[in-house]
C-alpha cells in the first residue's frame, strides 16, 4: 500500500525578506494515536540556506519500483551540514522545473516568471465530490503572524 503526506503542503517564497515559508504535515509512526504527534506546523527558512536534492531509489511500491523525489535541504549557515529537509516535488523533471522557477523568482521577481493560463490551485476551495479523505482533511491554516510576514516586505522597524 502506498502512503504519502497530504498534497496540501504549500510553500511560500518571499523575495523581499529572502525567506521561505513551509506549511508541513507532521506525523509520528511510533505514536499513531497521539494527537500531539500529528498535525501541521509552519516553518520559516532563510533562502540562502536551501539546497535542492534529487533522489531516485527502487522500492517495493504498488505503482512500480522507481521512486523519484526532490527535497529541499536546509543547511547550517556557512556549511554543508543538513539540519532539516522537506518535500518539494514527486518527480525529478517536475522538481527541476519548480526549483528553476523558485530561483528565477528569488533572483529577478515575479515579472521573470512565465505567464500561466490558469491561476494556482487553492486546495482549501477545491470542489471535492467523491474523495472522502480530502473532503474530511483539515484546511490549510497559516498562523496569523507567519501569514502576514510571508505576504509582506520588511518595514523600516523590522
Amino acid at each position: 500500500m502506498d502512503t504519502s503526506a497530504p498534497r496540501d503542503e504549500p510553500i511560500r517564497f518571499n523575495r523581499a525578506r529572502r525567506k521561505v515559508y513551509v506549511y508541513r504535515f507532521r506525523h509520528n509512526g511510533l505514536k499513531p494515536f497521539s494527537r500531539s504527534a500529528w498535525g501541521a506546523r509552519a516553518e520559516v527558512y532563510d533562502w540562502d540556506n536551501l539546497h535542492a536534492e534529487a533522489c531516485s531509489i527502487y522500492g517495493a511500491m504498488g505503482s512500480g519500483g522507481l521512486i523519484e523525489t526532490v527535497t529541499l535541504a536546509v543547511l547550517e549557515p556557512g556549511t554543508y551540514k543538513v539540519i532539516d529537509r522537506f518535500h518539494f516535488a514527486h518527480e525529478l523533471q517536475q522538481g527541476e522545473m519548480y526549483w528553476a522557477m523558485a530561483q528565477l523568482f528569488m533572483q529577478q521577481g515575479s515579472q521573470a516568471l512565465p505567464l500561466f493560463p490558469r491561476p494556482p490551485r487553492d486546495w482549501n476551495n477545491e470542489k471535492i465530490r467523491f474523495n472522502l479523505a480530502r473532503r474530511l482533511a483539515p484546511k490549510v491554516h497559516w498562523p496569523e503572524a507567519i501569514d502576514l510576514e510571508s505576504r509582506s516586505a520588511p518595514s523600516m522597524h523590522d
